[in-house]
Parts: C-alpha cells; structure tokens; sequence
C-alpha cells in the first residue's frame, strides 16, 4: 500500500507540473513555482538511481527500458520492492 500511494502521489506531482504549463492552475504562485523545479530534480535523482542500481532493475520481469522508465518516474519505488523480493 505504501508503494501505490506513493507512485500515485509522484503520478499527480508529475501530470499537475505538465498541466502548469498548459492550463492556467488554481494554485498559488509559489506552488507554481516550485513544482517544475521538484519534478526536474526527482527526474534527475531517479537518473541517478537508475544507472547506480542497474543490477537491481534487472531483476524486473520485463524489459530493461521498462524497469530504466519505471525507475525515472518512481526511482526506489519501483526496484526495492523488486530486491525485497529477490531476498526472500
């Protein structure tokens, strides 16, 4: 349950960013400020994770660019539970 509430959150950070810069939102100004920047910097974080724990989205059942994607918009979200897994 946590992972699912969690990727649904980084989902609506992610989907409101993009829609900040189609439609004018009902937020305020500072909010609109910082979502782009948070969104960039989680994308350039869950980067990082990708190529540092490579070995771990191989354990993902599907293709590599799958995992490679699924790790840049959910990072740990997405390859922990994959290495729990691989524990038990």
């Amino acid at each position: 349950m946590f992972y699912a509430l969690n990727k649904l959150s980084l989902l609506g950070l992610y989907a409101a960013t993009i829609a900040s810069f189609i439609v004018a939102l009902p937020l305020p100004a500072q909010v609109l400020h910082w979502m782009p920047l948070i969104a960039g910097g989680l994308l350039v974080a869950h980067a990082l994770e990708a190529v540092i724990f490579s070995s771990k989205l191989a354990l993902h059942k599907g293709p590599m660019l799958d995992s490679v994607v699924l790790t840049l918009l959910f990072g740990f979200l997405h390859w922990k539970p994959l290495s729990d897994a691989r524990r038990t």
